[in-house]
């Protein structure tokens, strides 16, 4: 009983986050703004890494909770350089 509820639950949490990144798409697609398309691009890799999570959730494998520790490490490295970018007009000094 309660593996069909977790099971579930992850599928459903797989759709929302599916339709998550299709509308963090769009933002950054059309945002008309180079921080909106910024923090949309953060809300994307948080979006793929609790995908990659379920994922794992799902399957048992522990393969996908240690590319989603590399997506949050690259998407974090990302997300503060882009933002340095926009400040200062330079991301090394």
């Amino acid at each position: 009983m309660s593996e069909t509820v977790i099971l579930a639950a992850v599928w459903f949490a797989q759709i929302a986050l599916a339709m998550a990144m299709c509308l963090c798409t769009w933002r950054m697609i059309a945002g008309p703004r180079a921080q909106d398309r910024i923090l949309s691009l953060d809300a994307l890799y948080v979006c793929a890494m609790l995908q990659l999570l379920a994922f794992g959730i799902r399957t048992g494998r522990t393969i996908y909770f240690e590319a989603a520790l590399i997506i949050g490490m690259l998407g974090f490295v990302a997300t503060v350089s882009l933002a340095k970018f926009l400040m200062r007009g330079e991301v090394i000094e």
